[in-house]
């Protein structure tokens, strides 16, 4: 086979975006892009959880941090909340039969704050005019003829009871204690107690008898009295009523006209005068002593807060619907709270302390919140499922719901809730949430997708101009050439890992335009050029380099072992990648392998001390399929290996390295050296195919970076599978040595093909008897597995022998040639 085939171009490793593409002098003199580009899965599914009205569809957006989520969201809600009608207002008023369940009303946007301020214009107005009121003359002396009524009555019931009792020989006379009767003598004078006695016992008794009938009299005057007293009172009363009455009704009968529509403002409206008349005696003048004043003051304080209205939410400086971006989601902020004040050492609260949450706000609109804002807090996350079922909130008191103490509180009536909720999050916590959480699929029924890459058509490239645009005018930036821009294009292939894709997480791009435009400052340019941007690009990637050039100087004062020239039987280098942060590189790893008679199989001594993850254990074990399907079909597979990865002492994960360490295996087996100046990367599969893997072009750039400091030769290259072509955006530096016939990298499809590029020989292709073509790689190691089963025959038939007098046994067991990784 001509490996020179399996070669890569220079064109072949990377997609350069040409600034004669553009056509503009500077980004200043194109639009500015408005939204985000990249996302037309996402942008249908939100607008259609936007338009659908029915229960349970809210939206969750699924994505990467910086793939523009929370921009769409707001942008896209916006847009739809301006075509939604302004939601009611809403206010909390007391409930005056039932003061601990305070009443919900709605009122049309922007009449709850007339509301309230015309409840309270008519309260001080009532409290001002009605002590003026008592004090009227016209009052004064309907009063004074009610009282003056009284006492003429009540002096003829005097009159009357002189009269009755001077028959019966008594007076009366009236003291502190009440009224008393007095018997008279002849000459009209009092009896005194010593002429009494003296009297004669028939007289006594006469007198006495007569005195009791007097009492009855003066009893049954006394009743009457105080019915004169009582009926006073009543018609007092009254009269202050009806003059309350006359003081309240003009403010009253307005605003009953004003909100005629509304009735449960009528309601109220109507509960409320009522509770001004059973209360007129607080809002009187009072002649009290100070200590008396200061307690009477406290309680019409308090009698004014009873009739105040409590606007939880005014909408009346709205336009539309309303979208609030809740980025603190505590259970107060979200839910709203009934706060306490103390009052002599003890802690009250009414319906005046009812505070509104993010919910409320958005009632009839949208509410976007970040999931692992929500999560954070159970009980959180378990109130807004709730509230989200019901379509109705309760504010309910933090003491009350987390049971931390046992003060009075309220319990405010239900307020019903129309509300869609946008939750912003990672894809994983969807996943979970879907999968661990039955209510979070009811609720949440549409999920919109944020991808991380987009093609790289000519339309969006240009978008990525426009998006330059829309930074550099944002942020009074420079302005990137078209050179720039076109860098900024060749980095965004390279985030994505894809010549034919562009990477949408624009967080990244934006600090890259950030730190160009600050390179061109130092140099004093008006514009920002290309070499600005890779100046940016190269500080960037130099920043979180330390462990990477540490690793470096490893191999470097082989401190970590790496041949990059020569042939070796057994080894080969392997390619990994490290992340650490956000910062990612490659590195060469040696793989050996050892192989010897026996039964054991493979041993994967990563696995052996638990340094293998799973992904890495399954492409170990994938070789002893193809080990069986390649020279074990007309014989058992015998044979001891151990596979590793030198100086590893931390966990691997990923099976990118299976390929070479297969070629480890097979070069170990055929005793034939493989170059140790090219670098192996690829998974396989039992069939012998290469497979693509991830991380390729850090992977090239790791081992490039390796040979070059110990001197380029022209044989040295990295082998990758050919599906990752695609993925190739590499250095300059590395294209440079390419194209310079100073480095190279091929591209294979089978494993064949990456054995003669590694041993210069033939690897051989089975014939119709079986047998493979001498001198190739498969036929030396068949015939090295051919001769260690003949010698393990040859020792078991010499164990096995029977000795004189005893039958021979089946001879041992073969174990089970089961893959220990």
């Amino acid at each position: 086979m001509d490996t020179s085939q399996l070669k890569l171009k220079p064109k072949d490793l990377s997609r350069r975006c040409r600034p004669s593409s553009f056509r503009f002098g500077s980004t200043a003199e194109i639009d500015p892009l408005r939204g985000i580009i990249g996302q037309e899965r996402a942008v249908r599914s939100l607008g259609f959880a936007l338009d659908i009205k029915n229960e349970g569809y809210n939206v969750y957006l699924s994505g990467y941090f910086g793939t523009g989520k929370s921009t769409l969201a707001r942008e896209m809600v916006h847009e739809k909340a301006s075509r939604d009608p302004v939601p009611n207002d809403w206010c909390y008023v007391n409930s005056f039969k039932q003061q601990e369940n305070p009443q919900a009303v709605s009122l049309p946007a922007g009449w709850g704050q007339q509301f309230r301020n015309d409840v309270a214009a008519a309260m001080d107005n009532f409290a001002k005019n009605i002590g003026k009121a008592f004090q009227e003359e016209a009052f004064e002396l309907q009063k004074n003829a009610l009282v003056n009524k009284f006492m003429e009555d009540g002096n003829l019931i005097y009159v009357r009871l002189e009269e009755e009792v001077r028959a019966y020989g008594f007076t009366i006379s009236r003291t502190q204690a009440g009224v008393n009767s007095i018997p008279l003598k002849e000459d009209g004078s009092h009896l005194s107690q010593d002429e009494f006695i003296a009297l004669p016992e028939e007289e006594r008794v006469e007198l006495m008898r007569k005195g009791a009938l007097v009492q009855e009299r003066i009893n049954e005057s006394y009743r009457q009295y105080r019915e004169l007293e009582k009926q006073l009172k009543e018609k007092l009363r009254e009269l202050e009523l009806e003059t309350a009455r006359q003081v309240a009704a003009p403010d009253f009968a307005a605003m009953e006209t004003k909100y005629a529509q509304l009735a449960d403002v009528l309601e109220y409206l109507a509960a409320m005068q009522q509770d001004i008349l059973d209360n007129i005696e607080l809002f009187k003048a009072s002649d009290d002593d100070a200590a008396m004043s200061i307690l009477r003051r406290l309680d019409k304080r308090a009698l004014l807060r009873r009739y105040q209205v409590n606007l939880i939410v005014d909408n009346s400086s709205l336009k539309h619907a309303p979208v609030i971006y809740e980025t603190n989601p505590s259970y107060a902020n979200l839910f709203g709270q009934i706060e306490f004040e103390s009052e002599f050492g003890v802690l009250t609260t009414d319906f005046s302390r009812i505070r509104a949450g993010s919910i409320h706000k958005a009632n009839g609109g949208y509410l976007i919140m970040n999931v692992y804002d929500i999560i954070r807090n159970y009980y959180v996350w378990d109130k807004l499922k709730r509230i989200l079922k019901n379509d109705e909130i309760v504010v309910e008191s933090l003491t009350k719901t987390f049971g931390l103490g046992n003060a009075e509180t309220l319990e405010p009536e239900a307020i019903p809730i129309n509300v869609k909720v946008v939750l912003v999050g990672d894809p994983q916590y969807y996943y979970l949430l879907y999968n661990f959480d039955e209510e979070f699929q009811k609720l949440f029924k549409i999920k919109a997708d944020f991808d991380i890459v987009m093609d790289r058509t000519p339309s969006n490239t240009r978008d990525y101009a426009r998006f330059v645009s829309s930074v550099c005018s944002k942020k009074n930036l420079r302005h990137f050439k078209p050179g720039a821009v076109a860098q900024v294009v060749d980095y965004g292939s390279r985030m994505a890992d894809d010549q034919n894709k562009l990477s949408t997480l624009f967080n990244k791009l934006v600090e890259i335009i950030y730190e160009a435009n600050c390179w061109a400052g130092y140099d004093n340019a008006e514009l920002v050029d290309r070499e600005h941007v890779r100046r940016a690009i190269a500080e960037k990637h130099d920043r979180s380099a330390m462990i990477e050039e540490r690793m470096q100087d490893y191999i470097e004062q082989d401190t970590i072992l790496i041949d990059v020239s020569g042939s070796k039987v057994g080894q080969l280098n392997g390619l990994a990648v490290y992340q650490v942060g956000d910062h990612q590189f490659g590195k060469p790893v040696r793989i050996t392998a050892k192989t010897f008679m026996g039964e054991k199989g493979l041993v994967n001594i990563e696995r052996e001390i638990h340094l293998s993850g799973s992904i890495h254990s399954k492409g170990v074990l994938t070789l002893n399929g193809y080990l069986g399907a390649q020279y074990a079909q007309d014989k058992p597979l015998s044979l001891s290996a151990s596979l590793t990865i030198e100086q590893n002492y931390a966990g691997i994960e990923g099976d990118s390295a299976s390929s070479a360490e297969l070629y480890a295996l097979l070069s170990s087996l055929a005793d034939v050296p493989l170059r140790q100046g090219i670098a192996v990367t690829g998974s396989v599969n039992q069939n012998g195919e290469i497979q693509a893997i991830g991380g390729v072009n850090h992977k090239i750039e790791g081992f490039f970076k390796v040979c070059e400091k110990r001197g380029l030769d022209g044989e040295q290259g990295v082998i990758i599978p050919w599906q990752n072509i695609r993925n190739l955006m590499l250095d300059e530096e590395v294209i440079a040595a390419v194209r310079a016939k100073k480095f190279n990298i091929w591209a294979i499809k089978h494993v064949d093909q990456g054995l003669e590029i590694l041993t210069g020989l033939p690897a051989g292709e089975r014939k119709d008897n079986g047998e493979f073509p001498p001198d190739t790689i498969h036929y030396r190691v068949n015939r090295r597995l051919n001769d260690w089963i003949n010698r393990s025959s040859l020792r078991l038939m010499g164990a096995g022998a029977a000795k004189p007098g005893q039958m021979a046994g089946p001879g041992p067991r073969r174990r089970s040639r089961r893959m220990e990784l």
